[in-house]
This record gives C-alpha cells, structure tokens and sequence, in this order.
C-alpha cells in the first residue's frame, strides 16, 4: 500500500508541477501560485470535514510548519522553473528533497539496508551531476546573485524546503485526519500572500484564457492529491520509503517537457539523470 500511494504522490506532483510550470511562463510563478493554493485548500478543507469532522488540536502545529516549508520550496521551485529547463529543475529538487527525510527516517531509528546507503550516495553524486551547467560560458563579473539564483541553485534550495516539509507532515501522525494538511495549506498559502505583499504584488502578464485558467486549476488540484497521497504513504509506512517514491516524480515532469516542450540536456546532464534512476531505484529497493 506505501508502494501505491507513494508513486499515486509522485504521479499527482509530477503532473502538477508541470502544469504550473506551464501556467507561469504565461505570467508568473507567484500569480499562479496565488490561484492554483486556494483551489487545492478548498479541496482538502472538504475532504477533512467529510472524513474527519472538527479540526483536532494535535497534529496542527506540525502541519502549520510543515506549510511554512513547503510555501518556501514552491516559490523557490517555481522560481528555479523560471530560471532553467524542467528537466533539469525538477531532478535536482526531488533528489535535494529525499535526502532530508532519509536522514531523519535513520536519526529516528528506521533501519537503512547497504542497498538504501549506496541509493543516497547516487542521489547525492547525481544532484551535482545534473545540477552542471556549462562551465566557463559564465560572463566576466556576473554577480554573485545571479549565480545564486540560478536554476540549479534554487531547485535544490526548494528540495531542502520539501524535504522539511515531509519530514514536519510525518510528525504530525494520523490522528488528526486531513486536517495538518489543511493547516499546512493555510500558512502556505499566507506565506504567498505576505511575499506577494513584500514584492508590491505578483509580476507578469495578468492569468486570463481558459487554457491558462485550467492549467493553473488543475495543477492546485493534483498538488492537494500528491500532498494527501504522501501523508497517507508516510503514516502506514516508513518515512524515508514514502519520500523517496515520493521523489519520483520528476521522471513525470521530465517525460512531459520532453514531449511538449523537446528540451535537449547535454550529455553529463543525461548521465546525471540515469544515475538519479538508479540511486531512486536502490533506494527503493532497499
């Protein structure tokens, strides 16, 4: 069952991430966020009071933190997505993510088998891998900001931020229902709120078109499921296996922007790619 609602997790994510992506190169990351949030709010709302009824007082800070982080590594996300190919994003920022949750699942006791240990250690080497751009092609006296805000750099600064986020939304249990996902949905989406209010509000083109409308509904959607498909796969099983499934989910992404999009990696990039299958798959396996 950890197996199924894992990969259901990486499926919802991937898909979602990469209608969002869409959306924003229509506008913004932030302008798509601020609609695509409450869409999948209301979704978990009815959800929680369907299966649950009144909100639980345990569990719900855990949740609210847990939505601080994730609020975080969305914009950081959808950022990197602006700065560089989904490709190439979506890889460093799930493997960035599983990295966290396995060292807190092994801090905490779960047992990791060699086979577990040597999958990190690919995820690891494949982050630095895929995270290679071309070297030297950097112009004399770019800023240290624009270094930082790279695609690469801000897709693994968002992987820490959602590796935080599985970790505080394992902590928070099952006794709660739904209702810590709810919680972490309402201090994400305040958190967006605040940076949309800091930023004198969100940039880019208006969302108008229904096409553009969809994307931006559908991906809040799929996120709320991927976000209820991995707290249902890590309270029936161990944290770093829900997460490391979980953190599957680019290969969707990947799949899609190489169908829509016919984004090219260089070759150290595509090597990068094959040793994150493998490193997920021994992970996986172990």
């Amino acid at each position: 069952m950890v197996t199924l609602l894992g990969i259901g997790a990486a499926l919802g994510y991937g898909v979602a991430d990469f209608l969002g992506g869409a959306a924003s190169r229509r506008s913004s990351a932030l302008r798509v966020l601020l609609l695509s949030m409450p869409v999948g709010l209301v979704l978990l709302l009815a959800a929680a009071v369907l299966t649950t009824g009144a909100p639980p007082s345990d569990g719900m800070a855990w949740g609210f933190a847990g939505g601080l982080a994730g609020g975080t590594g969305i914009l950081t996300f959808y950022r990197a997505l602006a700065q560089g190919p989904m490709s190439v994003v979506a890889p460093v920022s799930a493997l960035a993510a599983a990295i966290l949750p396995v060292a807190a699942g092994a801090l905490s006791g779960e047992r990791l088998e060699g086979t577990v240990l040597a999958g990190v250690v690919l995820c690891v080497a494949a982050v630095a891998l895929v995270s290679m751009e071309d070297g030297g092609r950097t112009e004399e006296g770019a800023s240290r900001r624009t270094l930082l805000d790279s695609g690469p750099f801000m897709a693994a600064v968002s992987g820490f931020a959602f590796g935080g986020f599985f970790i505080m939304l394992n902590e928070a249990g099952d006794d709660g229902g739904l209702w810590p996902l709810v919680a972490s949905r309402t201090s994400g989406f305040a958190l967006l709120l605040v940076t949309a209010l800091i930023a004198g509000g969100p940039k880019g083109a208006s969302l108008s078109g229904t096409a553009t409308l969809v994307l931006v509904a559908f991906s809040g959607v799929l996120d709320a499921a991927g976000n209820a498909l991995y707290f249902l796969a890590a309270q029936q099983g161990m944290l770093s296996l829900a997460a490391v499934l979980t953190s599957l989910y680019p290969a969707v992404t990947v799949l899609l922007a190489r169908v829509v999009y016919s984004e090219r990696l260089r070759v150290i990039q595509r090597a990068g790619l094959a040793v994150a299958v493998a490193g997920v798959a021994l992970v996986t396996l172990g």
